[in-house]
């Protein structure tokens, strides 16, 4: 679409000469000769270009009269030299820009540019706002079943406060989308959401990240740089799979969660800092309680509001309306010809335990899309991941164990499977078996494998 310019100027002579450059340039052009009839025409406009001396109404009421109908069109205003303190003053009524006359058709059109592509930008960027506002509303978070509707309500409840939140279930279950709506929901909406995935940062560098370090902290430390906590001043940092922080960064996260206090990296000036914490696990917690790889003051301090999300094969009620609006919104999002998934599909999605929750029926839903052919999602169209994860290979056979083996010795082989597997990162190893990275340490520890 050709943006459209508005030319306010009482001169009929330059009021020409920049309609016809504006024309040349490709935008759509409307004229007024003062702000009286500037005013019936604004609010079709992208863009306001007015003089600030105009007959009646001047330029500085036009802008007011315009900020009061709410309007959130850009204007640039014009001026002579001698009156540069008014172009002072509209800019601090709102204008975007100010041109000073005499001014070359070069320097309009750049500032012109400059102005629009700026709306568009904070158009854009309100609408983005918008849709994640929309994405995270109770509405959009499909769960039709008792647990979830109380976890809705529960979130209603406890989003208002700065009470923190530890968020437990297994791996897919909507953590993530769970945390986010309490954010969305929450006084600090439109402050900071700061993500950390507490699992993928390496130990010797999570301080760094969280707390951030001042210049000369360590090799290559240039420059000063605010952590994690910082950037979400004011607003919800996510502890993301909480049970992976080893116990050195536990002692400091127990002060930033009681003091509301950090310190950087390299520094002894303590920060003040105001965050609401929520944190997830998919890890028993009590469990690295026992086994002394979680601090117990921690735990409580995180555990003051608890929300058990249930496991999808707990809340099957859920796969039907899971299943449709997956469908419409990935058909959507890839162009795919499918409208709608049929009720034999909906009953083989029923009969599966879904291991990997919401996200793998997520995955399986746009494998199947990309492979369906017609416009109905069948149930031959389904293609389920049938891999026995986390069976036992040999209970096919009539064998609990395998033969000839030890439980501890099945377990070892187990752990060191799989190391193998994650090319000897232990996250990554921890992940392949729902441990956290401390528990798997643990256990090697206690079985004399830990090189």
């Amino acid at each position: 679409m050709k943006a459209r310019i508005l030319v306010v100027e009482d001169e009929d002579k330059l009021r020409r000469v920049i309609e016809l450059q504006l024309q040349s340039a490709g935008f759509e052009v409307e004229q007024a000769a003062s702000a009286e009839q500037a005013l019936r025409l604004a609010d079709r406009a992208d863009l306001i270009l007015t003089d600030l001396r105009l007959p009646g109404i001047d330029g500085l009421e036009l802008l007011a009269r315009l900020r009061r109908q709410n309007l959130q069109t850009p204007v640039i205003v014009m001026t002579a030299f001698g009156t540069i303190e008014a172009a002072v003053e509209a800019m601090k009524a709102g204008a975007a820009d100010f041109l000073l006359k005499p001014f070359s058709l070069d320097h309009l059109m750049a500032v012109i540019g400059k102005a629009l592509e700026l709306r568009w930008l904070r158009d854009e960027n309100r609408q983005l706002r918008e849709e994640l506002g929309r994405r995270y509303e109770f509405d959009n978070i499909v769960g039709r079943s008792s647990a979830m509707q109380e976890i809705f309500a529960t979130i209603t409840r406890v989003a208002p406060s700065r009470a923190t939140v530890l968020l437990c279930g297994e791996s897919g279950v909507g953590k993530d989308l769970i945390a986010r709506a309490i954010h969305h929901h929450s006084p600090r909406r439109e402050r900071p959401f700061v993500k950390i995935n507490c699992t993928a940062i390496p130990e010797n560098l999570m301080e760094s990240e969280l707390f951030g370090y001042e210049k000369g902290a360590f090799t290559g430390a240039t420059a000063a740089k605010p952590g994690k906590f910082e950037q979400a001043d004011t607003g919800t940092v996510f502890l993301d799979e909480i049970g992976d922080v080893p116990p050195s960064i536990q002692v400091k996260l127990l002060r930033v969660l009681q003091e509301r206090e950090l310190e950087r990296l390299g520094s002894n000036k303590t920060r003040q800092i105001d965050v609401r914490v929520v944190a997830a696990t998919n890890a028993d917690l009590r469990a690295a309680l026992e086994q002394g790889t979680f601090r117990e003051d921690l735990y409580y301090r995180l555990n003051v509001v608890p929300l058990n999300i249930p496991p999808l094969r707990e809340r099957k009620e859920d796969i039907p309306f899971l299943a449709e609006h997956f469908v419409r919104k990935l058909a959507r999002d890839s162009g795919s010809a499918v409208e709608s998934i049929t009720p034999e599909a909906i009953r083989k999605l029923m009969s599966f335990d879904w291991p990997g929750n919401v996200r793998e029926l997520e995955n399986v839903i746009e494998r199947s899309l990309v492979l369906c052919a017609g416009t109905r999602l069948d149930a031959n169209d389904i293609r389920l991941d049938m891999s026995p994860r986390g069976r036992n290979p040999q209970t096919a056979a009539g064998h609990f164990l395998p033969e000839g083996m030890t439980l501890e010795e099945y377990e070892q082989a187990i752990l060191r499977e799989a190391l193998r597997r994650a090319g000897g990162n232990k996250s990554q190893a921890a992940r392949l078996l729902g441990l956290t990275r401390n528990a798997l340490r643990y256990r090697l520890s206690q079985m004399g494998i830990e090189s």
